[in-house]
């Protein structure tokens, strides 16, 4: 596999349409409100505009795809939980038991459930081929049962690596088709928030210091091996100040991605560069996610404008992941459990925002004269 499919995506992201979202900031200060009274809800619904080319739109159609894959370093005792847990969440996202299936029901958004290399058995009824669409099935693109231990060497080889990428693109494509307004960049994988920091270390240029959590839980001596192990596969990369001080190559990141990530944060990123293609807006998780994303910006730098950052997690490493985005969540609720659980809370935000703007009155609708709000925007009351 050449890549070819991945290359030619990059090449047909657009910009946003700076047009359409400047008649959507004039309509913005036309609403009957206070200047900048609705805070990031007016950016929201501005960028939105920007995204789909319409100053209203709605949401009324949104998925959740998830991504899961074992990780070969899990046998460095990195992380607290067994691999059969990816097995069985994996499974239990298609019956709606998990924490992003339960809020996926609360909220009315669907799941598209991908195995992208599970370790441990799940039965072969719950699997489907084709995304078009059985949402309570699994979609099979397994590469094969995990990486390989990227402690003692290369995680997956450069083919797998961009047949993950490629199959994120898929996926984004079918929930675009599928008729989708939104979608959410979701993951399960034992391990991952090591291959997270890793990769995070190796594009940032900093160290397990900066990028290394306890995840969802491990004794000290557990920690200490997980940063060891980030810093040294990163550090090469760290020498030269990471992937984003110089004029990183789309071919630097899928070196990256190889050597140290992992089946679901290649597809996730691969996912990100999928929905700017399709113009549709897409919401980051949690740290796995911004991690997907922050490799698919650096791949390519105008998907940037499409993505949403959900909430505020807890885990190390994030919120240096979300500055070098230069974006910011718009959630802070101590969450820290992946699985792309804060992107059906966060589509109920962007809905809001884009009804505010189709369905709140202007000053002249409402009959208001608005001669009061000059100082304010001359800006001489702030």
């Amino acid at each position: 596999m050449n890549g070819e499919r991945l290359f030619e995506t990059i090449e047909k992201i657009e910009n946003l349409d700076e047009a359409v979202m400047k008649v959507a900031e004039n309509r913005q200060a036309s609403l009957a409100k206070p200047p900048g009274s609705l805070g990031d809800l007016e950016d929201i619904s501005i960028r939105m505009a920007g995204i789909t080319g319409e100053v209203f739109n709605d949401i009324k159609r949104s998925c959740v795809a998830v991504f899961c894959a074992d990780n070969g370093v899990a046998e460095e005792g990195v992380s607290s939980a067994p691999q059969s847990v990816t097995a069985a969440q994996t499974i239990n996202f298609a019956r709606r038991l998990t924490g992003v299936g339960v809020l996926s029901e609360c909220f009315g958004s669907d799941l598209l459930i991908v195995d992208m290399g599970v370790k441990c058995p799940i039965p072969a009824e719950l699997y489907d081929k084709v995304p078009l669409w059985n949402t309570r099935r699994i979609i099979d693109r397994r590469i094969r049962p995990e990486t390989d231990n990227l402690a003692k060497g290369p995680a997956m080889s450069r083919e797998e690596a961009l047949r993950c990428l490629e199959t994120g693109i898929e996926m984004a494509d079918a929930v675009k088709n599928a008729g989708y307004d939104i979608m959410g960049i979701g993951e399960m994988g034992i391990g991952n928030t090591t291959t997270s920091a890793a990769v995070l270390s190796a594009i940032t240029g900093k160290d397990s210091d900066y990028t290394c959590g306890k995840g969802g839980g491990i004794n000290d001596k557990s920690f200490l091996r997980k940063k060891e192990i980030v810093d040294e596969v990163s550090a090469e990369y760290r020498a030269k100040g990471g992937l984003m001080t110089e004029m990183s190559q789309v071919d630097d990141v899928i070196d990256v991605l190889a050597r140290m990530g992992g089946f679901d944060i290649c597809a996730m990123a691969g996912a990100f560069i999928g929905a700017a293609v399709n113009k549709l807006p897409v919401v980051i998780d949690g740290y796995i996610s911004v991690v997907a994303a922050l490799a698919a910006y650096v791949m390519a730098p105008k998907s940037i404008g499409y993505m949403f950052v959900s909430h505020k997690s807890w885990e190390k490493g994030y919120e240096l992941a979300v500055e070098a985005l230069g974006l910011k969540p718009f959630l802070e609720l101590g969450m820290r459990l992946g699985e792309g659980s804060g992107c059906p809370i966060a589509f109920q935000v962007i809905k809001g925002a884009c009804d505010v703007m189709r369905n709140m009155a202007t000053f002249e609708e409402a009959e208001i004269n608005d001669d009061y709000l000059d100082e304010i925007r001359k800006g001489d009351c702030f």
